[in-house]
């Protein structure tokens, strides 16, 4: 009987955060480890599942870098990058496009369907959903071309909403489309922040192979629960937060200047780590706030 009883008690306290975000929106980003396991991903999938029947509407953005690197080892060629950047000829970029928006895509959307999700799988070419600039970065204070890579420009809001309105859950591979109508690989973690801030998500969600971020790199247990925007922005600066972090946590930090309420940086391994973060008052990863007076 305590079983029971604590499964209940587990409802109790998740119900203000279900009261609290009744028709709201959310933006889940995965990929690494969580792409390549299925179980992990079944779970991960199943979370998002969940939230939808409790009222909120979510939207996912998903990466899939190694499957493409070992695609493009199979076709020996070699991945290079740049600042952090796949560099994209168009084999590549053609490779990008059937890994992301064919199959990794295609796979989660049938298995959410699976799962009654009523899911429907999307990328830059669909309705000019996401519109990309071309992107120079520089290096030695020069500007390097590295082919078809995009930095957001527009994100079609309205075909968003439109579908969220209809009960489905958006699955969105990071493809863009430039004004020559050419494809383009784009950084997922920053598309997933476009979208939170043009659709008007209440919360961003990354999930991530660590536990979330960590006041020192190599332990796990120096995990930082809640962080302001002023307090993230200096973690970056001190090289706190660095590597693969910086992309998610900026483009948090952008999604929270244009009306996102909380980001979210959670350990994607752990089972059920979206409900643990969203619907618990402790949670599992790191928060970060616009100002610090945020409840949920």
């Amino acid at each position: 009987m305590r079983k029971y009883i604590g499964k209940a008690d587990v409802l109790i306290e998740a119900l203000p955060y279900i009261k609290a975000f009744q028709g709201k929106k959310i933006v889940i980003k995965f990929g690494g480890s969580i792409m390549t396991n299925d179980a992990m991903m079944d779970k991960v999938l199943m979370d998002i599942v969940f939230m939808k029947y409790v009222g909120w509407r979510p939207v996912i953005v998903h990466g899939g870098g190694p499957a493409i690197t070992e695609a493009m080892k199979r076709r020996g060629t070699r991945a290079e990058f740049i600042n952090g950047l796949r560099v994209t000829d168009r084999e590549t970029m053609d490779i990008v496009e059937d890994i992301l928006a064919h199959k990794i895509n295609s796979q989660i959307v049938n298995r959410l369907n699976t799962m009654d999700g009523d899911a429907v799988g999307l990328y830059g070419m669909n309705d000019g959903l996401i519109r990309v600039d071309k992107m120079m970065p520089e290096v030695d204070g020069k500007k390097v071309d590295i082919g078809y890579v995009g930095s957001v420009r527009y994100i079609n809001a309205p075909l968003l909403n439109a579908l969220l309105d209809q009960g489905k859950i958006p699955v969105i591979a990071p493809i863009g489309i430039g004004d020559n109508d050419l494809t383009y690989n784009v950084n997922g973690d920053v598309v997933a922040g476009d979208i939170a801030s043009s659709i008007g998500a209440r919360k961003l969600v990354y999930l991530t192979d660590i536990a979330g971020i960590l006041r020192k790199p190599d332990d796990e247990n120096s995990i930082i629960s809640t962080l302001t925007r002023a307090e993230a922005e200096r973690l970056i600066a001190e090289g706190v937060i660095n590597g693969g972090m910086i992309p998610k946590v900026t483009s948090c930090l952008a999604a929270l200047k244009f009306g996102v309420n909380k980001g979210h940086i959670v350990d994607g391994r752990i089972d059920h780590s979206l409900l643990l973060e969203i619907f618990t008052r402790k949670g599992i990863g790191t928060e970060i706030l616009k100002d610090g007076s945020e409840i949920v």
